[in-house]
């Protein structure tokens, strides 16, 4: 087959058969113009179809995937598995760093089998977004792109410069769409071109040509409507779309949005409510392609003649939207909307980004929490510790810290910083501020983390950057994930000392997209989401507990008291300077000098060699241990007997508690091993900068001090080896029934693995000697993870829970795993009694990964093969 140039016939361009006796002909004729399933499939439905066309060879992708696809309208209810090749995968250092270390590893795997070591290579365009030097990468493998440290976050140097939206490939054109080993990729969607996250282990496997094996989605439309209020940031809309989509549940769904309140919105906009897709529980949310998208294009410096083309081209195969038209809305499996007229000022928190709370609530909310029983909305204070005030020195002057008080105030992450709507906002809100007389506190640890160096050109030369300094040192601190994934450093030492003395309950406020706890900083129990301009407000108040509405924002040095509605900036203010400062030269100039601009990272030396020279002294990158022993010889799944639970845990375990990526604790596993290797506490840096070290990750897993496990009945890293009812760090438990030869288990409540994407999150546990993941319901990048390396995901049936079935985690676990397997099937569970869990391998190839061992073993033996 061959694809052609032709613009004029809407599926000529992707695939034309060279002959006419073709039997893949028939289906082939269902594209032309006029197919009513076609043109009633939703768009983003429609990209999965043209992949499926075009990439049609009868082994990966078959003729009955294609007619899957276009009858998406029946199959979408039936679980049909169908195979998607994204045009192209996108890496963030978190996970992109411990993708490179395994592919050198699996380099090392092939070589030892007998194979070529340089099949693995991407096939595809791969870009990796990095903080951390790994040259080595981009010497050593063809079709990958490496973007030097302090270039932005990785999602909004994907949407202003990596976006294709349309490839054109010598003439021949197709969608850009794509994975990326980060949960937030689904940012690209606001911009028309379909894109979500993986686990970085699949994401290797579709680098080396490995179609994604998915079910193929049910499509929730919705449709927005209205016009919001003045005062509404996009933030406000995206909290609010989050907590209607996760009561609606759209888990493994794709979101699309249709109708005429999508054209409320700017692309800047659309790519905030499709960042925080993860935090709604869907796989996409998308914003098809409409002039909007094409206006962006040319504000971020894309040619005339590429907008032509991709105008062109979408138009010309049905994938070109007109919010306004109706009748070019297609089919929905359900739809649901939202007035955007009735949107209010918004947080999330205190613990989970779902959790909305409207601004003039906040205070009643968060002395609702402060004395509820712990969980999600509750810290379980008591009630004569609510008024708990701790006077403190700091520079000379004193302070007073009391439940709520702020101590982090950042304007960070992927989700709000690419929008200049709300930078430019909160930058004229400080304005404002400053010329009222107002300040921050001086203790409030405060930060700037633009998403790329577009947003501090506009900053600076608008004039408000010198106004956040002003006002709180609001200043730049570095381009990637800061505060949302727990890089805002230590707190000073006197405030640490003042919550500690008064078991305070301190706040952190972020522009973030995740809260969970533990996550942010471990000082803060309290953490909201927020807008960048209230971010600036509650820094400015010094308190979560205000009513805006009511008290004063704060007094200034004239006794005037100064309220919020005194200095927030309208929308026609924001726009007006957006106007004159957000313009296409400022793009241009940024991202034409973005692989040259770093002079200490090209200055590095980097070898080229095939296979990686390891440094066996380096504490940062080592060879895993995940290929050892690898023969091309298949040994048959046995059943796991007399298996012993690890850590019986509960619901909305993160990735987060399985595998954080702060600070390294002094008195954890992962510093000891650091310390017998000479290394003292200042240079044990993060869990995130030694995620190419297995022996550091390993240690690491379920190290978080917010882990609460039911065997000790509190917080902690912790757990308790059932044989010597000994309490032992996590790590040195598992150590101890793996030299024992006990199989071992977690168990888990609902929404296991939410959070980050995070390979260690899966790494680790395997590495630790856990076998299967018992839980009532999974993340779905982390279950894809868990089956990658081999972990067995089981749920548990429809109203079961360890509970209902009187488990204490303390009883011999055996799985029955049968010789013949299929998807989804159903298997034994023996604890004395037995009962049934579902087996979530989902799809066959998942089965495929489980007989290898591992979705990575399976690519080194089909590499290694003559």
């Amino acid at each position: 087959m061959r694809m052609s140039k032709a613009l004029n016939n809407p599926f000529q361009h992707v695939v034309e058969p060279l002959d006419p006796e073709d039997p893949k002909q028939q289906f082939f004729n269902l594209f032309k113009l006029g197919d009513s399933r076609y043109d009633r499939l939703p768009f983003s439905i429609r990209v999965l179809l043209e992949s499926a066309v075009r990439n049609c060879d009868e082994f990966l992708v078959k003729s009955s995937d294609v007619e899957s696809i276009l009858n998406w309208k029946q199959t979408q209810a039936q679980t049909v598995e169908v195979p998607f090749r994204p045009a192209r995968v996108i890496l963030q250092d978190f996970t992109g760093v411990p993708a490179v270390v395994d592919f050198a590893a699996m380099r090392d795997a092939v070589m030892k089998l007998g194979g070529d070591p340089e099949k693995i290579n991407p096939v595809c365009p791969a870009d990796l977004v990095i903080d951390h030097s790994i040259q080595w990468g981009s010497k050593a493998f063809r079709n990958m792109r490496i973007i030097p440290p302090g270039s932005g976050i990785v999602h909004q140097v994907n949407l202003e410069y990596l976006a294709r939206v349309v490839f054109n490939n010598d003439g021949f054109f197709y969608p850009d769409s794509l994975v990326g080993t980060d949960s937030h990729t689904t940012m690209i969607d606001g911009l028309g071109v379909l894109g979500w996250g993986v686990g970085g282990i699949e994401a290797e496997a579709v680098m080396l040509g490995q179609p994604i094996s998915m079910v193929l989605p049910e499509v929730v439309g919705y449709k927005l409507h209205g016009t919001p209020e003045k005062l509404i940031t996009s933030t406000d809309i995206v909290l609010t779309v989050t907590k209607h989509l996760r009561q609606v549940g759209v888990v493994g769904k794709f979101v699309e949005f249709f109708g005429p309140g999508v054209l409320q919105l700017s692309i800047a906009d659309r790519a905030t409510i499709a960042n925080m897709c993860p935090e709604y529980g869907a796989t996409a949310a998308f914003f098809p392609v409409d002039d909007v998208s094409i206006q962006y294009l040319a504000q971020t410096g894309e040619y005339v003649e590429k907008l032509a083309y991709i105008t062109k081209y979408l138009k010309s195969v049905g994938m070109f939207r007109d919010y306004s038209d109706i009748s070019q809305d297609p089919d929905f499996t359900l739809v649901v909307e939202l007035d955007l007229s009735t949107v209010v000022p918004c947080c999330s928190g205190p613990k989970r980004p779902q959790d909305r709370i409207p601004v003039s609530d906040m205070k009643k909310d968060f002395e609702s929490c402060l004395g509820a029983k712990q969980g999600f909305k509750g810290f379980q204070v008591a009630p004569e510790g609510h008024s708990a005030a701790v006077p403190f020195q700091f520079n000379g002057k004193e302070f007073t810290l009391s439940h709520g008080s702020v101590v982090i105030a950042a304007i960070t992450s992927c989700t709000n910083t690419s929008n200049p709507s709300v930078m430019l906002g909160a930058g004229l809100l400080a304005k404002k501020a400053i010329e009222c007389g107002l300040s921050v506190k001086p203790y409030i640890k405060t930060s700037l983390s633009p998403g790329s160096g577009v947003v501090t050109y506009y900053l600076k030369e608008s004039g408000v950057m010198d106004y956040l300094f002003q006002l709180g040192y609001f200043e730049v601190v570095g381009y990637g994930c800061m505060t949302c994934i727990g890089n805002s450093g230590p707190l000073p030492e006197p405030v640490v000392e003042a919550i500690t003395q008064g078991d305070l309950v301190a706040a952190g406020i972020l522009s973030g997209n995740r809260n969970f706890e533990g996550r942010v900083h471990p000082n803060t129990r309290a953490n909201y989401l927020a807008s960048p301009p209230l971010v600036i407000a509650y820094a400015i108040a010094g308190t979560v507990r205000i009513d805006f509405e009511t008290e004063p924002i704060a007094t200034n040095s004239e006794g005037k008291e100064i309220f919020l509605r005194d200095i927030w900036p309208t929308r026609e203010e924001i726009q007006a300077v957006e106007k004159i400062f957000v313009i296409p030269s400022m793009f241009k100039e940024v991202y034409e000098k973005i692989e040259k601009v770093n002079e200490r990272w090209n200055s590095l030396v980097a070898p080229s060699d095939k296979l990686y020279t390891w440094d066996h002294q380096s504490t940062y990158i080592k060879s895993p241990p995940f290929f050892s022993g690898l023969t091309m010889k298949l040994q048959p799944p046995e059943s796991i007997t007399d298996a012993c639970v690890l850590l019986n845990l509960g619901d909305s375990v993160t990735t987060d508690h399985i595998s954080p990526a702060g600070n390294i604790a002094r008195n954890s596993t992962a510093a000891r091993y650091l310390t017998n290797r000479g290394l003292t506490p200042r240079d044990y840096n993060s869990y995130g900068s030694r995620r190419g070290n297995d022996a550091v990750m390993a240690r690491g897993t379920f190290a978080n001090i917010r882990l609460f496990n039911k065997f000790l009945n509190k917080q902690a890293p912790q757990t308790i080896h059932l044989p010597t009812g000994e309490t032992l760090d996590v790590f040195d438990a598992a150590e101890r029934y793996q030299q024992s030869g006990v199989p071992l288990l977690v168990l888990a409540g609902k929404e296991y693995g939410s959070g980050s994407s995070r390979d260690w999150a899966a790494k680790g546990p395997f590495l630790l000697g856990i076998k299967a993941v018992l839980a009532e319901s999974y993340e779905r990048i982390h279950r894809s993870n868990l089956v990658g390396m081999g972990v067995i995901p089981l749920e548990y049936l429809p109203g079961n829970t360890a509970d209902s079935l009187g488990l204490t985690g303390r009883e011999r676990y055996t799985i029955i795993i049968p010789k013949h397997l299929t998807p989804r099937m159903l298997v034994d569970l023996d604890t004395g009694k037995t009962f049934q869990v579902r087996m979530r391998f989902d799809t066959d190839v998942e089965l495929a990964y489980f007989h290898h061992g591992g979705i990575l073993n399976y690519m080194i033996r089909k590499m290694s093969e003559n």
